[in-house]
């Protein structure tokens, strides 16, 4: 049983009419601990790519996936690039490459 959605909450993806086994997901990396990001492609014009990305963690695929709007997507990514969770990386223990 879905429950209803808190006015100002976030979307899940059958929200948007999306199932998760059906998109084409992009890995990180190797290990469980992976991220997969999915761009799906709308059907019917609901969507288009890239107005919806999915996150969820690839050693645990049945799990709590994040969905960000496009807007929420860029400003995550360029955060990364700019070094925003450097300190992050460097609290969870998390090796460092050449290290």
């Amino acid at each position: 049983m879905t429950q209803p959605r808190r006015p100002g909450a976030k979307p899940a993806p059958a929200d948007l009419g999306i199932d998760p086994a059906t998109v084409s997901w992009e890995r990180s990396g190797d290990g469980a601990g992976s991220i997969e990001i999915a761009m799906p492609a709308g059907a019917g014009g609901r969507w288009a790519r890239g107005d919806w990305v999915l996150m969820r963690v690839a050693g645990d695929p049945a799990g709590r996936i994040l969905v960000f709007d496009r807007t929420e997507w860029e400003c995550f990514i360029a955060g990364a690039r700019n070094g925003e969770f450097d300190d992050a990386a460097e609290f969870s223990g998390a090796a460092q490459p050449g290290a």
